[in-house]
C-alpha cells in the first residue's frame, strides 16, 4: 500500500536566503551591521552559533536570535526625514561627523535604513525604513521613480546647457543624464535649476554638472515620486501615512 505524504511534506519550503539577508528582511538591523553580527558569534540558529553570514536560513522554520534575543519581524516604519547640508547619511562615520543618525537618537525609533542616497553636502527630502522589501523597489533602476532637486549653479545657463543635460554624458563607465531640466530663476552670476531624475546613481547631478565644468553651490532634494518635502523643518522627521507609503510602491 504506498504511503501518503503528511500535509507537512506537501508544504512548500520557504525561501532560504543567507543568514545576514534573513536578519536585515527581518528589519532588525541593516545587511552590514547583521553581517558584522554574524561574524562576532553574537547570533545563533536553533540554538547554535553561526559565523557565516552567507548560511542558509528559513526565518519560518528556524529559531534565531541575536544577542540571545529572538530576531522577530519589526513593525514596518517609514519617515521622511529634512536632511540638513553637512550630515552624513550612515550609520557611523569614522571621521566623527554628524550623522542622520544623530537626528533621531533621542526618537525611540528601531533601526532605520536610508531609502536611496544623499550626499554630505546635498540636503533635503531624505526617506528612511526598516522595509527592506519596499526600500528596494522604490531604489530599482528598473522602476524609475522620479526625484525632484532644486539645484543652485555657479553660472548662467544657456539652452545649449539645458540640452546637454537632457542629452546626457558618460563619467567612470556610467551614463548620466536629467529626465528634464528647467530654470527656476537666476541672478547675475547664478541661478537655480529644476533637475528631475528617474534613476539616482552616486552623486549624479554634481557629476553631471562637473562635466559641463558647473559646479553646484546648493542642492535640495524637493520630491521623491509623489511625495514632496513640504514645509517639514531643516533637522526634523515625521511618520509617512499609509496612503504615502501606498503610493510610492505603486510610482
Amino acid at each position: 500500500m504506498p504511503i501518503r505524504p503528511s500535509s507537512r511534506s506537501l508544504r512548500p519550503a520557504a525561501p532560504r536566503h543567507g543568514l545576514a539577508r534573513v536578519l536585515s528582511k527581518l528589519g532588525v538591523c541593516s545587511r552590514s551591521q547583521a553581517e558584522q553580527a554574524v561574524r562576532e558569534g553574537r547570533v545563533t540558529v536553533d540554538g547554535r552559533v553561526v559565523r557565516n553570514p552567507e548560511q542558509p536560513t528559513d526565518a519560518e522554520r528556524q529559531r534565531i536570535c541575536l544577542d540571545g534575543q529572538p530576531a522577530m519581524a519589526a513593525k514596518r516604519i517609514y519617515i521622511a526625514l529634512n536632511k540638513p547640508r553637512g550630515i552624513v547619511v550612515s550609520a557611523s562615520d569614522e571621521r566623527g561627523r554628524d550623522t542622520v543618525y544623530d537626528l533621531l537618537k533621542d526618537a525611540g525609533l528601531p533601526w532605520l535604513g536610508p531609502v536611496g542616497r544623499l550626499d554630505r553636502a546635498s540636503e533635503g527630502l531624505l526617506l528612511l525604513s526598516n522595509d527592506s522589501v519596499w526600500a528596494a523597489r522604490l531604489t530599482d533602476p528598473v522602476e524609475h521613480v522620479d526625484k525632484l532637486y532644486h539645484v543652485q549653479i555657479d553660472c548662467l545657463p544657456t539652452p545649449e546647457l539645458l540640452a546637454q543635460l537632457i542629452t546626457g554624458t558618460v563619467s567612470d563607465g556610467e551614463r548620466l543624464a536629467a529626465k528634464r531640466v528647467d530654470v527656476l530663476r537666476q541672478g547675475e552670476k547664478n541661478a537655480w535649476l529644476e533637475i528631475v531624475l528617474d534613476e539616482g546613481r552616486n552623486r549624479h547631478i554634481r557629476r553631471l554638472l562637473e562635466a559641463q565644468r558647473i559646479s553646484v553651490l546648493r542642492l535640495i532634494r524637493i520630491a521623491i515620486g509623489p511625495l514632496a518635502l513640504g514645509d517639514l523643518p531643516k533637522g526634523q522627521w515625521r511618520y509617512l501615512e499609509p496612503s504615502e507609503v501606498a503610493s510610492l510602491s505603486s510610482g
